[in-house]
């Protein structure tokens, strides 16, 4: 029996010294016994896409990241390390951004009404305006609304007041300047959202971040390679990744952006040397071609890659330097801090909604919209939908959703800003016929029992326009709308591709619509109309018979249905696009005038009806090109067709010059038709690079005053192809076209959306 228990105990012991053994081991591969790894990547705006790349070489070599501090770009890549995306992770998600929306304050539409989507593919600048209040989100070109719903999103369970230190699975330091006293400001706890978007506020084109008495904006000014923070956090070693290209000469420092560029890189060399010269492994990303501003994704894929270029040719000071941390050669890390979810898809429970800082009846709005008291959880799409409804639907400044964790789920708590009293809106165009244009717009939301939005817009031209509308915006779907607009016109018509005649005419139009529903993809209005045309003057050849010179008045009962699922306003690869209108015209509620070739009246008829429809098709081949089908057209049926709401065609738009307008490729300026008009377009799109585009129209129509004589006419044909770039203050580009009714060639230039 004492064999037997000596036995035991000796096996027993083994096993201890075996274990004993195991945790020496381990101890010596743990930040307890090696020493503690600190990386640390500087600020460079787009340039930063690089220490992906380097990270990414980092963890082929095994090598550990106990300690992670960056500045601007660099806190960004940093705080997502620090909460659990590894370098594939991070890969992969800023390739999926959009990132010309991201870094705009553009709101993101997509599930807005169809008429909020219009307006805001028309207008270059919107911003909303509290009167009475300081706007302490001022101070830059860019409010950074869309870079702190990203963060939001990414840093999904993170969002809280936190410590950087201890409740990150990799300790974090992030850094940035006071402006009040030009200090340097390091984040070690906090908001991480907050503390990154203070990091990162390049002053001038980001508002600065107001924290208590504090003004933060972007911490290169005074220290852009925070080193010394690493190693005050207890980095005993120092792998550091800066981004500086060649040195600048003085005939390289042309333009504004370059000139605001440099002052901001001679800023930055605060601490540089200092630093470098505490780092144990330094690489410096040389990002040629590229600059701060670079987020196309070509782009981004050729800095990711310039960053593992650098950490490969560093490859072995890499690998000896895991020597000196105290690993061998053959160790990997187990990435201890695990892949995260994928925070932009993964559903989270919701245990309730708390609304901040915003009225009863915005309560009752949100709820009613997304259906909240049936909703059981959330997703960061939903989370976007919600802000951007505050601001649109509602006229806050400001938005915030945050998720706050909450025993088996979150609770979701919706933060508004102060109200807008005014939304500004402001558009620019240039093209070869009309030449420069400005279109200015003003909501204001009234503050009624019932909620009423005014609507004030103002175009400036060869083509003047003036529009006042009220809409109310009742608990029911229906948004009644009173409008008036005034329209003084300057059209030249033309016959077969030569000038005809130039006439000049007033218009006044008032509208009352008690059917208005305007969703996300569809709106339908219902109504009556009344139009006043008081005639200027007609220039041009005697025998043009089109427009009458009396005054006159129309009333019509109207119904227009719009949809548009379009994935692009202007280009779009996919989605479907569709308006129909039915008018019954008269003079008097009724009937319609009828009147002889000098404009005198001869009695009365039964009034006319006007049909017209357009519809449009996108279908995608390969990842560059797109097919888009269209059939469109206008039938008029009565006795009497004023001429003033006759057939025309030409142009690049629908209701461009007049409402009933209808393009054709090969035509370029306005002509009448007769009064049934059919046709046909198919469009080739090419996307080349990121932003420009190659397209090629063909079209055919027919037209002729009654609708069974239609194919008795010689069919229209025509052709034009055109290039555009896509810029920030809407397409730009030229149109060569030629058509068989004109038989002559014309050039068409535009800038700008068009309106």
């Amino acid at each position: 029996m004492k064999k037997v228990l000596l036995t035991m105990v000796a096996a027993l012991m083994c096993v201890v010294a075996i274990a004993q053994t195991d945790s020496v081991s381990l101890k010596e591969t743990s930040p307890l016994t090696r020493k503690k790894v600190g990386v640390v990547l500087s600020g460079g705006g787009a340039k930063g896409m690089s220490h992906i790349g380097v990270l990414k070489v980092l963890e082929k070599a095994g090598i550990p990241v106990d300690i992670i501090t960056g500045t601007s770009i660099g806190s960004i890549v940093g705080g997502l390390y620090a909460v659990g995306y590894n370098a594939h992770s991070l890969d992969s998600m800023v390739k999926k951004q959009d990132w010309t929306y991201v870094i705009t304050d553009k709101e993101d539409l997509r599930r807005q009404s169809y008429l909020d989507r219009k307006k805001a593919n028309t207008y270059l600048f919107s911003t909303g305006l509290t009167i009475g209040k300081h706007n302490l989100n001022a101070g830059g070109l860019i409010k950074g609304k869309n870079l702190a719903e990203l963060f939001q999103k990414v840093f999904v369970g993170y969002t809280d007041s936190l410590d950087f230190n201890k409740d990150l699975k990799i300790p974090f330091a992030c850094v940035a300047t006071n402006i009040m006293d030009n200090s340097e400001v390091v984040f070690h706890s906090g908001r991480l959202p907050q503390a990154i978007r203070a990091s990162m506020s390049i002053p001038a084109a980001f508002s600065p971040v107001r924290i208590g008495d504090m003004v933060l904006v972007d911490g290169g000014l005074k220290n852009n390679y925070p080193v010394d923070v690493a190693r005050e956090m207890g980095a005993e070693i120092i792998i550091g990744v800066t981004l500086n290209g060649k040195p600048k000469t003085a005939e390289d420092i042309t333009g504004t952006m370059k000139i605001v560029g440099q002052i901001i890189d001679v800023n930055c060399v605060n601490k540089y040397a200092e630093n470098k010269a505490l780092s144990d492994l330094w690489m410096n990303v040389d990002p040629h071609g590229y600059s701060t501003a670079s987020f196309t994704s070509e782009a981004i894929d050729s800095l990711i890659r310039y960053g593992e270029e650098e950490a490969m040719r560093h490859w072995d000071e890499i690998i000896a330097l895991k020597k000196r941390i105290g690993i061998d050669d053959s160790f990997r890390p187990t990435i201890y801090y695990p892949l995260r979810p994928n925070a932009m898809t993964e559903r989270q429970h919701v245990n309730s909604f708390t609304f901040e800082n915003m009225t009863p009846q915005a309560e009752r709005f949100l709820k009613q919209k997304f259906h909240l008291n049936k909703v059981d959880s959330i997703d960061a799409k939903m989370e976007q939908e919600l802000t951007t409804s505050m601001r649109m639907d509602l006229f806050y400044q400001t938005a915030e959703c945050q998720v706050i964790p909450d025993g088996d789920g979150v609770r979701v708590v919706l933060s508004a800003g102060d109200r807008k009293s005014v939304q500004l809106n402001a558009g620019v165009r240039y093209d070869t016929e009309e030449y420069a244009a400005v279109q200015l717009g003003l909501d204001i939301p009234l503050k009624t029992s019932v909620p009423i939005e005014t609507d004030i817009t103002l175009r400036l031209g060869k083509r003047l326009m003036a529009r006042g509308e009220f809409t109310a915006h009742p608990r029911f779907f229906t948004r009644p709308a009173l409008r008036y607009t005034f329209y003084r016109n300057d059209v030249d018509v033309y016959t077969y591709g030569d000038l005809d005649y130039n006439v000049r005419y007033n218009q006044s139009q008032a509208e009352f619509l008690p059917i208005n529903f305007d969703l996300r993809n569809f709106n339908l209005r219902m109504g009556l109309r009344w139009d006043f045309f008081h005639y200027r003057n007609k220039l041009g050849s005697e025998s043009a018979k089109q427009v009458t010179l009396k005054n006159e008045h129309f009333v019509s009962y109207r119904a227009r249905l719009a949809y548009n699922s379009e994935d692009n306003w202007n280009f779009p690869t996919r989605g479907a696009r569709f308006n129909a209108e039915y008018a019954y015209l008269t003079n008097d509620f009724a009937k319609l005038n009828v009147r002889d070739a000098e404009g005198n009246k001869q009695g009365k008829t039964m009034g006319m009806s006007d049909v017209s429809a357009n519809w449009r098709m996108s279908f995608t081949i390969g990842n560059r090109f797109t097919l888009q089908p269209m059939l469109y057209g206008r039938m008029l049926f009565g006795t009497v067709t004023p001429a003033v709401f006759g057939n025309t065609i030409g142009g690049e738009w629908f209701g461009h010059y007049i409402e009933q307008q209808m393009p054709f490729a090969g035509i370029g300026n306005m002509e009448y038709l007769h009064q049934q008009f059919v046709a046909a377009q198919l469009q080739a799109q090419e996307r080349i690079g990121n932003k420009s585009y190659v397209l090629l129209r063909l079209a055919a129509g027919q037209h002729a005053p009654k609708v069974k004589e239609l194919f008795d006419h010689r069919t229209l044909a025509g052709a034009q192809l055109a290039y555009y770039y896509n810029t920030i203050f809407g397409p730009l580009g030229a149109t060569l076209g030629y058509s068989n009714h004109t038989k002559k060639a014309y050039f068409f230039i535009n800038l700008g959306y068009e309106f």
